[in-house]
């Protein structure tokens, strides 16, 4: 290239796109809409002056650390070993991307073999991806996957039936990722008890899929969910979205017929980081292998008949032609799922067992204190419930939280955010990371609280 003169750096940047000014590299953005004002920026600052400012914005944050919690309606307080973080901070792991060269890539993708098998083992199915991007796109991936697997057969093309508890933004999550193809959404009625009504379950026979999640959004262990497959069939997908260290006691449910099963991996491995990055765990049986998003790491022998690793019938449309792909997922989301594998593996079986034994206890020395408040009720109290439930007040729950956390304490989560009807319900979360002076602290709050309505 012959050398510009010497014009200065913009008007040489400009000479060489072929624009004559600044403005016209934004001619196409109505004017209206411009600002032609200066930003209202400081002066330079040094190094110590941008950690001091930082630092001051951050402590306005309010965390699960700063007061006591009993939020979780998704995501939820736990323990994460030091380990897990030592590990994934070494370079082998946190440098390394999509392993398109598995000869090079052999232990990343071990890793990624390792967090599949655990997967494979808490669920009950033979097959596990490599994680998605969190439950909610699970559930969605899993309905899309069931219409490609079970549409020619069904008798209600194009049809999926879901929960009708599932929250408000996994729904929007499962209508974004249905819209476009013609997917047919219906709602799966639950009895006053909160509980699946299996009477109604017969009208999604013949259908693509049914969507339930165990424990449901409100915590209710529902048994009736291991009747599902028998009354839907077996050309209907059952899909169970699970919280996984739940799966320490209860019964895996590729164990009671479910198909697919998807959720929420955050509590194992990762904080609740400010609700991201998280990761989606995803396993299904072999009837779903070639229609199942992400990417799959497969075992094998190399031309040494030594054990080697690599990617194995990815369905990403960067590994095969475009309009055979099932989605566009992980880039390296993986690297949050290890975590999760870290996380399993430094527990091993006896270790996710306690710890899911350690949540139902919490869970229940918090009903059982929090029903001895004279003017709180419990409903669905005579049922099984996992890490959360829902307590009713003589008040609206939102104005009770916005006093609970003026108080110190993040007193859970109002569940009219979710449904209507339910103004002075609260759904409150108990982990194992709850203690005994929290939950007294709690109950000395809210009788505090009360106290102060009568009083009025």
């Amino acid at each position: 290239m012959d050398q510009l003169p010497n014009l200065g750096r913009e008007a040489e940047m400009l000479k060489l796109i072929g624009l004559d000014s600044i403005d016209d590299l934004f001619s196409d953005i109505p004017e209206e809409v411009r600002f032609n004002g200066k930003l209202p920026l400081r002066k330079p600052q040094s190094e110590e002056e941008i950690l001091r400012d930082a630092r001051i914005l951050l402590s306005a944050n309010v965390t699960s650390k700063n007061k006591t919690s009993f939020l979780g309606a998704g995501l939820y307080r736990n323990f994460v070993p030091s380990l897990v973080g030592q590990l994934i901070g070494r370079g082998e792991f946190l440098t390394s991307y999509t392993p398109y060269q598995p000869e090079v890539s052999q232990g990343m993708l071990q890793a990624m073999w390792e967090f599949q098998t655990m997967i494979s083992e808490l669920t009950g199915l033979p097959v596990s991806n490599v994680s998605v991007y969190d439950g909610s796109t699970a559930a969605a991936e899993a309905i899309t996957c069931s219409v490609r697997v079970n549409n020619k057969k069904a008798t209600q093309k194009d049809t999926v039936y879901v929960s009708e508890l599932i929250p408000p933004h996994r729904y929007s999550v499962i209508e974004n990722y249905t819209q476009g193809g013609g997917i047919i959404i219906k709602k799966l009625k639950h009895d006053n008890n909160g509980l699946i009504d299996l009477d109604a379950l017969s009208n999604a026979n013949g259908s693509c899929a049914v969507y339930v999640e165990q424990p449901n959004p409100i915590g209710i262990l529902d048994g009736g969910i291991k009747k599902i497959k028998q009354i839907i069939g077996e050309s209907t997908s059952l899909i169970v979205g699970v919280q996984p260290t739940s799966l320490g006691v209860l019964e895996a449910p590729g164990n009671y017929g479910a198909d697919i099963v998807v959720g929420e991996g955050q509590p194992l491995g990762v904080g609740m980081t400010g609700g991201g990055p998280i990761y989606g765990i995803f396993a299904c049986s072999k009837k779903y292998l070639r229609q199942m998003p992400g990417r799959i790491v497969g075992k094998s022998i190399d031309d040494r008949g030594q054990t080697a690793f690599c990617l194995t019938l990815s369905t990403r449309e960067q590994h095969i032609r475009r309009h055979r792909a099932t989605s566009n997922l992980c880039t390296n989301e993986t690297l949050i799922a290890l975590m999760g594998a870290m996380h399993m593996s430094l527990l091993g079986p006896k270790g996710v067992e306690k710890l899911a034994l350690r949540n139902f206890a919490a869970r229940q020395l918090l009903e059982e204190k929090l029903s001895q408040i004279e003017g709180i009720t419990v409903p669905y109290s005579e049922l099984n419930h996992y890490n959360e439930f829902v307590i009713r007040l003589p008040m609206n729950a939102q104005k009770a939280l916005d006093w609970l956390d003026e108080n110190g304490i993040i007193g859970g989560f109002a569940l009219s955010n979710w449904y209507s009807g339910c103004e002075n319900d609260l759904l409150i979360c108990a982990t194992d990371q709850t203690t005994l002076n929290e939950i007294e602290t709690f109950k000395t709050k809210l009788e505090e609280l009360l106290r102060g309505i009568n009083n009025e």
